[in-house]
């Protein structure tokens, strides 16, 4: 039974315990603001790209650029996005969820899968369940730059020109409020008109012959499609940091909130077991007495 030495010892470790997790949820609602700003000043920009993007794949040949080609889709490059550390409640594990369960439908439907992680939890997540990881990137969370989105970008459109997969898809979180995240498949190549059921910002404009384009349409196409992959994993790495941030947040302030109740439970134990220490002692005081009085009298 721990005695009330070891209860006071337990209060201040919790104590020193609140004032981390406490320090850490100003850290990233420091973060958070940053890479919010970012991601929602970004966000328009990448829905439009998308939409004009989409706009010329309707109004080109299939084999003006050879991301462009549409084939038998036989392998499908999964891009899986989380974090490099932890402590941010469920936002890993529902990510590696939702993929492992996509790996399990195309399975199931007859493809072959190639994936490829950013984020180390998703690397070790996949490396320990035996899956032949095509490439990896870590070190990003937190340092989220267009030079990183570039070199995966580059990966990508390599792997698909060298009939590697014949279709990419990236698998994030995509933020959408403080204490909500949602997760998304967003197919990337190849590039094809938007689909139903795509958010209100990516529907709101476009049908082919909708712009006017100089020199030519091939030509701007050409130069665009390329910057369009780079501008949607960037997006997504983008969604995915602010999306942590915001869990870690969150984890913290949760974190925060049980060690201030697990503070108040042990102190009432503790204030039991010393309340049982003094009753007993005024037991023992009284007995004393009463034994010496009875011994003089």
């Amino acid at each position: 039974m721990a005695t009330l030495r070891d209860l006071k010892k337990r209060i201040k470790a919790i104590r020193n315990t609140q004032k981390i997790t406490k320090a850490m949820k100003m850290v990233a609602a420091a973060k958070l603001r940053k890479v919010q700003d970012r991601m929602l000043n970004f966000r328009p920009y990448a829905f439009r790209i998308r939409e004009i993007v989409s706009d010329l794949s309707m109004a080109v040949e299939r084999e003006a650029h050879p991301i462009l080609t549409v084939r038998p889709r036989k392998t499908i490059e999964l891009l899986v996005i989380t974090s490099d550390k932890g402590l941010c409640g469920a936002f890993n594990a529902n990510i590696l969820r939702f993929a492992s369960q996509q790996i399990a439908e195309l399975k199931r439907e007859g493809f072959e899968i190639s994936l490829s992680t950013v984020g180390k939890k998703a690397f070790d997540y996949f490396t320990r369940r035996g899956f032949n990881i095509r490439s990896s990137w870590v070190g990003l969370s937190g340092k989220v730059s267009y030079d990183s989105a570039k070199e995966i970008a580059r990966d990508i459109i390599e792997g698909y020109i060298n009939e590697r997969f014949d279709e990419v898809r990236l698998t994030f979180n995509e933020f959408k409020s403080l204490i909500s995240q949602r997760l998304v498949s967003l197919k990337i190549l190849p590039v094809e008109g938007l689909e139903e059921g795509n958010s209100n910002e990516e529907q709101a404009s476009t049908s082919g012959g909708s712009f006017l384009y100089e020199p030519s349409i091939e030509t701007v196409f050409e130069r665009l499609l390329p910057r369009y992959i780079e501008i949607q994993v960037f997006r997504a790495l983008l969604e995915s940091s602010a999306a942590e941030e915001a869990a870690r947040m969150a984890a913290m302030e949760n974190a925060t909130k049980n060690c201030e109740d697990l503070v108040q439970r042990v102190t009432l134990r503790a204030n039991k077991l010393r309340q049982e220490g003094i009753t007993k002692e005024l037991m023992d005081i009284v007995g004393g007495v009463e034994a010496l009085r009875k011994a003089t009298g």
